[in-house]
């Protein structure tokens, strides 16, 4: 596949982050945010970028000094990041990570 250039289209490598249905309708109802990366990203930087888009679901997910809420966790590729680096947490394209967000009700 080629581009109007005649170059050859190469994809842009992109990380998703996976939401669940409760933030969905911060990210305007999509269940998959995408953003592009040439190589590895933090989760805080991942995080800042989600914020910039969506101030809304930011604030959700962090609190004021930007630490993630204790109801919300963050997995990459199966593990939960405050068992990894926190939020230094490095991903790569290509990867996925999920947003849990505990529910509390009784």
């Amino acid at each position: 596949m080629s581009c109007a250039s005649g170059r050859p289209w190469l994809p842009v490598p992109e990380i998703s982050l996976v939401l669940p249905s409760v933030l969905q309708p911060l990210a305007g109802g999509q269940s998959v945010l995408t953003a592009p990366a040439d190589g590895p990203v933090t989760v805080a930087s991942l995080l800042d970028a989600v914020a910039a888009e969506y101030a809304v679901l930011g604030r959700r997910l962090r609190d004021e000094t930007g630490a993630l809420r204790r109801f919300v966790n963050i997995y990459v590729d199966g593990d939960e990041v405050r068992r990894l680096q926190g939020l230094d947490t490095r991903v790569s394209p290509g990867q996925e990570i999920l947003v849990i967000q505990s529910v509390a009700g009784g």
